[in-house]
């Protein structure tokens, strides 16, 4: 019997509780029901994003409002949402001061390609906030690595990055690689691609200096680009001294550090680089920094962009490749400005913190309480429960620790019990508008279904 067990569930309690859950959704929201039948057939797939149809319900809800840290849909229902927009919405939707800048700025103008103040303004409270860098402004992370690694290819004259298996760094094209049998490969699934990817990328897995330094011999990297953390498919820590290895072999071997900080700046105040003291050469984040509106910021220190003066100087004339006409608009800079100066304080990430101690504290105990094979991280804010023993070393051992079917059971029978949690994994956000009431209801539902699945 235990050879047929799914992260150490019977597979007849897994259906009977999946069959369940997605009736009592389908029967219990019929308004969203009849409005996706009669309205979504123009678009693609029925979605208007394609990665919305990984959501496992049998429908999507739709929502009429969210305020912070809750949802309401068009059937009536209140959500408490541990989503959060998979980090966009991390500080609660809608925060006040940048619903008031909103306001203010839509009644001067939406996009002029030209600063306003307020972008002075956002400028000195990025390195306020994150550090000493040279900053540019993007409309999502995947551009601004995208731009990042122009740059490193320009100052260090090498083609290739230096990814991690497993690794998240939004849809960025060099990124979409692979490690197997030691090889680099295009990740499979990959819609319409033609390019071998392995010839502008390498990749390691996370927690191993020993095969970072032996690609980074051969002399051909530009850049390592990282999240200081893996979250992309259950959450991997780096091992003690990873990333200062990592540090000091890029400084060995002539390459720069690139720190993705789009999903840690849950850590903690200026995210995970400002509070373990980082040194990255470049630094990326996106979905939150500026409360929900499309903004990304890249940045990079003085030497660096001391360096990329100096190219800049004697490339010939033409495009650069950087860049898109809406970002660095007047809406980005007064939702940054406010999010930075008055969203994203100390005071905010304190609750955050107690609120996601609180919860994963309470998940443990239920996951212990029902002696479930399974175990909870926590990055700050950020917590999640994977479904398999921990911790886990790298990507692959994160690959292997998904279960997708045992997920999707879960995540219908929380939506059906009032919490939504992101869909691609198990992670859930903490913002400063969560309540303990909150955190309770969530843990309350996810041991009334471990009581199931498991006793």
């Amino acid at each position: 019997m235990t050879d047929t067990l799914i992260a150490g569930i019977r597979p007849d309690r897994l259906a009977t509780l999946a069959a369940r859950e997605a009736r009592r959704y389908a029967q219990s929201r019929p308004k969203a029901a009849a409005a996706m039948a009669q309205g979504a057939g123009h678009y693609l797939n029925g979605v208007p994003m394609h990665w919305m149809r990984d959501w496992p319900m049998p429908h999507l809800p739709l929502v009429a409002e969210a305020k912070g840290a809750r949802l309401t849909d068009i059937d009536g229902y209140g959500i408490d949402d541990f989503c959060l927009g998979d980090t966009g919405s991390m500080f609660g939707h809608s925060p006040a001061p940048v619903a008031k800048a909103i306001r203010r700025q839509a009644r001067r103008g939406l996009t002029y390609m030209l600063p306003t103040e307020e972008a002075l303004t956002a400028g000195h409270l990025l390195t306020k906030r994150f550090g000493a860098f040279e900053w540019q402004i993007a409309t999502t992370a995947t551009d601004a690595n995208r731009f990042a690694l122009r740059v490193a290819r320009a100052v260090t004259g090498r083609p290739k990055v230096l990814v991690f298996n497993g690794c998240y760094h939004g849809t960025l094209d060099d990124t979409m690689v692979a490690l197997e049998h030691g090889q680099t490969v295009n990740r499979p699934g990959l819609v319409g691609q033609v390019q071998d990817l392995s010839k502008a990328a390498t990749v390691a897995e996370f927690n191993d200096l020993a095969g970072v330094e032996a690609a980074l011999k051969q002399g051909d990297v530009a850049a390592i680009l990282t999240e200081p953390v893996m979250t992309n498919s259950c959450m991997v820590l780096p091992a003690p001294g990873f990333l200062d290895g990592l540090r000091a072999l890029t400084r060995q071997y002539g390459a720069l550090l690139i720190i993705d900080e789009t999903h840690t700046l849950s850590s903690g105040l200026g995210g995970y680089t400002r509070v373990h003291g980082l040194q990255p050469d470049m630094f990326v984040a996106g979905k939150c920094v500026a409360g929900g509106m499309p903004t990304a910021i890249w940045g990079m220190t003085q030497a660096v962009a001391d360096r990329f003066r100096a190219y800049d100087a004697t490339r010939p004339a033409g495009h650069s490749g950087m860049g898109t006409t809406l970002s660095g608009n007047p809406m980005q800079f007064a939702c940054l400005a406010a999010t930075l100066a008055e969203v994203m304080t100390p005071a905010a990430y304190a609750h955050m913190e107690r609120g996601a101690a609180r919860l994963a504290k309470g998940l443990d105990a239920s996951i212990a309480r029902h002696k479930a094979p399974w175990h909870v991280v926590r990055v700050g804010a950020r917590v999640e429960f994977i479904c398999a023993p921990g911790p886990l070393a790298n990507g692959t051992e994160a690959a292997r620790a998904h279960e997708p079917a045992v997920e999707a059971a879960l995540h219908t029978a929380l939506l059906n019990r009032g919490c939504l949690i992101a869909p691609f994994h198990n992670m859930m956000l903490v913002s400063p508008a969560t309540r303990k009431r909150q955190i309770d209801g969530l843990i309350m539902a996810f041991d009334e279904i471990l009581s199931e699945l498991f006793d």
